[in-house]
């Protein structure tokens, strides 16, 4: 009977350190001596190289770049250097004024704050005369026609109202009830949406 012989390993010893070459002697006839030349190789789609990361996600590696750069939000002109922003929203169930509901957004937007900062000098070399608004409303395009801006900026007790602007927001939508007592010429409801920017 004939018994076939294992390969043999090549074992080298190095003088500072042991190394062992596990490379087979005989290269096994499965396997051939280049694989790269192998059609199993060869016939396997290359991966397509990677593509540019655009501009506009290669920006977003620098966070909060606008922020940092102390440039007031909302506010192109640079007219006002921005400290707070206030948010409100109002509403006018019966009746169907949007003023009452413009008017009430602002008094939402800065009824539950307190800025003593102007008035204690907390800010360097600024006084409380130099406080400047800027005003944003949210109300429904057709209605914008009938915002009375000086009512608007009765509102605010102290301050200087460097701008008032009206955009398309809000919402108009049914209160459920029609009460002709109130004042109601249908059921509808306005709804104004209110942010107020602080600065100086």
């Amino acid at each position: 009977m004939t018994t076939s012989t294992p390969s043999v390993l090549n074992l080298s010893v190095l003088s500072s350190s042991t190394s062992v070459d596990l490379r087979p002697a005989i290269t096994p006839k499965f396997l051939p001596s280049n694989p790269i030349n192998c059609p199993a190789f060869t016939s396997l789609p290359k991966p397509s190289p990677r593509s540019p990361i655009p501009p506009r996600l290669r920006t977003a590696a620098t966070p909060m770049a606008a922020e940092q750069s102390g440039s007031a939000v909302d506010n192109p002109d640079g007219i006002m250097k921005l400290l707070f922003v206030e948010m409100g929203v109002g509403y006018d169930q019966h009746g169907q004024d949007i003023n009452a509901a413009a008017t009430r957004a602002c008094r939402d937007a800065i009824s539950s704050n307190s800025i003593p900062a102007f008035r204690r000098g907390s800010i360097p070399g600024v006084s409380f005369e130099q406080m400047k608004l800027q005003i944003k409303l949210g109300v429904p395009h057709s209605l914008q026609q009938y915002v009375d801006i000086e009512r608007v900026k009765s509102v605010f007790p102290y301050g200087k109202i460097v701008n008032v602007e009206v955009v398309d927001g809000g919402l108009i939508c049914s209160s459920g009830v029609h009460v002709e007592e109130m004042g109601d010429k249908n059921d509808d409801c306005y709804i104004v949406n209110a942010a107020v920017y602080v600065g100086y």
